[in-house]
């Protein structure tokens, strides 16, 4: 048993090394895609901004199905029907992904209709944009359920089958903020971080389960309808990020099995500062970011 730890001991910093090297010359050399062609994809939230953008993204690299979810037909119907004219098959659904016998309702009727799913991208997401006091009980309710509990009910819906296939992909559209809060978004901040502790747990169950894994994708303020009137101080400095780019990036990251992803990849800078600095260095670095008041100008989807 004592041999069998300090063998233990010897061969594990070694495979630290050779993990690390792994994934520096991955870095320089490219390398090869998950082939999508036979995949079946479903996006919640996929009507517009981001999950508008990956369902063209998704559908432009070959995926062979795309199934879109949301709660405004509308939106969704226009999506599909932009997604059949670059001669992919796309299907949509009205469902709200907060409520959970609906998700389940749903997801059986898709996979009567279009067949099993391989990818979930769970993208779905409200902000209220308010303070803890000046939110309304119900909207944060709703926050909680859509953007954190919806992707329980939506996983629990679809991994099964995955694990049975031996071949899925869970993705989670999350947020920068679930590493790092700002005031006046407290209810999209929580769920967010809720969320990523979700998808990290979840990552770490399946990896002892062939065929199906997890990504989670962090990205800076995005310039999209649901964050509208969000301004940042130095925009030069750190400008928004275009929905094509975190579309483009995250498809890319399922086709090469990435567990995270944050966007730009400055945002590691953050992670550290945050591991390191006191917190009065941080609550500075806030003040002089504009941080405190970003979301004083907010103004969400009109």
């Amino acid at each position: 048993m004592v041999w069998k730890w300090l063998g233990a001991l010897v061969v594990f910093p070694l495979q630290m090394v050779y993990l690390v090297a792994k994934a520096a010359v991955g870095l320089v050399l490219p390398a090869k895609l998950r082939d999508l062609s036979r995949e079946n994809v479903l996006i919640t939230g996929g009507g517009r901004g981001i999950g508008r953008q990956l369902a063209r993204e998704f559908a432009e690299r070959g995926a062979r199905k795309i199934v879109l979810w949301g709660r405004t037909e509308k939106c969704l119907k226009e999506t599909t029907e932009e997604i059949r004219q670059m001669g992919t098959e796309c299907h949509y659904f009205l469902c709200d992904v907060g409520n959970r016998e609906e998700v389940y309702q749903t997801a059986k009727a898709v996979r009567e209709k279009v067949g099993d799913i391989t990818i979930l991208v769970n993208n779905a997401a409200v902000v209220h944009g308010k303070s803890l006091m000046d939110s309304d009980d119900d909207a944060l309710l709703k926050s909680q359920h859509i953007n954190t509990l919806g992707q329980f009910w939506t996983t629990k819906a679809f991994l099964p089958r995955m694990l049975e296939l031996q071949n899925g992909h869970i993705v989670c559209l999350n947020s920068v903020l679930a590493l790092s809060a700002i005031p006046g978004a407290i209810d999209y901040c929580t769920s967010k971080a809720s969320a990523f502790a979700f998808m990290e747990s979840l990552t770490l169950g399946l990896l002892d389960c062939p065929g199906v894994s997890a990504t989670t994708v962090l990205p800076f303020h995005t310039s999209t309808e649901m964050f509208q009137g969000m301004r940042v101080r130095f925009p030069n400095l750190f400008p928004p990020l275009k929905p094509e780019t975190v579309a483009r990036k995250t498809v890319e990251a399922v086709q090469l099995n990435q567990a995270l992803l944050l966007l730009p990849w400055t945002m590691h800078a953050l992670v550290i500062l945050k591991s390191i600095l006191p917190q009065a260095a941080l609550d500075e670095i806030y003040k002089f970011s504009g941080t405190y008041t970003c979301m004083n100008t907010f103004k969400g989807r009109t």
